[in-house]
């Protein structure tokens, strides 16, 4: 079993100084719009990747009139205990320690603590462009694969390097082929590596996501989900050299593995032209819950499940489904929020699980 049992936040978000006691393994959360719920969840997404969950600077997660914040979080990891602490210091340098012990790499604690976020404005999975899918793939295969993560890290560097490579010849109006073919070699190198291993897992992962999808939409809808890459079937490094006379006029790279995509279709059609609304949701769930089962197939529990608002997102049968699925099949914690309390308590007993309720 996997849970967080007592977390502590400190100057963060709208919190001052609060505690709260999870004994339970179902457990929701009540409370009006701004009173914190989402802030609760992603303050135990902050322990389990060193960062929250929406992409904004740390800064902005520490309360106003302070300058910084401490999150501190008591986990159950299977028989043994784990203490884990996030500080943001005033001088904007975060620590992450565990069990006391500081991180000299903040990247090996990527995939120790598994968890699984679905949140209002994870919609943009589905509707946006492909960074949100490339972000969606990375997050899940860095809590797979250790050395996944260490040279995607090494190739968004030397992307930058090469990317300042082109700003300056541009400018300059000259540059050094030597430096250009280095740059080239490493950038196609770590961009191989990080190609064949998201084609590897993608063969595998993308039938678990139909799968899911079809338990929860229609089995009809015929939908298409495959990797799309600029580098499958061709060299990265050809690539490269065939677009470096347009990467330079635009002083960034534009080709190679950080353009890599999901392509969805519905009917032959691109999914989010076509989709409703319920459909949308339902391949979010989809791929959710298809990265919730690889995580627990992978690490042998089940990995902390955090559900914001879902209830606005499902109608009333498919939330029911959803719930006996999450609480009583997949042997996780889950905790759900929702500005309703008689709505968690109903959904609960209609389902016979044991729960914990925490009102904001």
């Amino acid at each position: 079993m996997f849970a967080c049992r007592q977390l502590r936040l400190t100057h963060f978000r709208n919190y001052s100084f609060e505690q709260f006691n999870f004994n339970q393994n179902i457990i929701g959360i009540h409370g009006k719009n701004g009173s914190g719920k989402t802030n609760l969840l992603d303050a135990i997404y902050y322990l389990c990747f060193t960062k929250g969950s929406f992409n904004r600077p740390d800064i902005q997660s520490v309360k106003e009139g302070h300058i910084g914040f401490r999150i501190e979080g008591n986990f159950q990891k299977l028989d043994d205990a784990k203490k884990i602490i996030c500080i943001l210091r005033e001088n904007n340098r975060k620590e992450f320690l565990i069990n006391d012990s500081a991180y000299q790499r903040f990247s090996d604690h990527i995939g120790k603590f598994p968890c699984i976020m679905i949140a209002p404005d994870d919609v943009s999975l589905i509707t946006e462009g492909s960074e949100e899918r490339r972000k969606f793939i990375d997050t899940l295969l860095s809590q797979l694969q250790h050395d996944y993560l260490e040279q995607l890290i090494a190739y968004n560097k030397i992307l930058q390097q090469r990317n300042s490579f082109l700003k300056f010849a541009f400018e300059r109006n000259e540059w050094d082929e030597s430096l250009l073919e280095i740059l080239n070699k490493q950038l196609t190198e770590k961009g191989n590596f990080i190609h064949e291993r998201r084609r590897q897992f993608l063969n595998n992962f993308l039938p678990s996501v139909l799968e899911q999808y079809e338990s929860i939409a229609s089995k009809g809808d015929r939908l298409v989900l495959e990797y799309d890459s600029q580098i499958t079937g061709q060299s990265f490094e050809e690539l490269l050299r065939q677009n470096f006379q347009r990467d330079l006029y635009l002083q960034r790279t534009g080709c190679g593995i950080h353009k890599d995509d999901l392509e969805i279709r519905l009917h032959e059609t691109a999914f989010k032209n076509l989709a409703s609304q319920g459909q949308r949701k339902s391949l979010l769930f989809a791929l959710k819950l298809a990265a919730f089962e690889t995580l627990k197939e992978n690490k042998g529990f089940s990995p902390i499940l955090l559900l914001d608002d879902v209830f606005e997102k499902l109608d009333e049968e498919r939330m029911q489904n959803l719930l006996e699925y999450v609480c009583l099949q997949s042997s996780a914690q889950v905790f759900i929020t929702d500005t309703h309390k008689e709505r968690l308590q109903q959904a609960f007993m209609k389902i016979g699980t044991v729960y914990q309720l925490i009102g904001l």
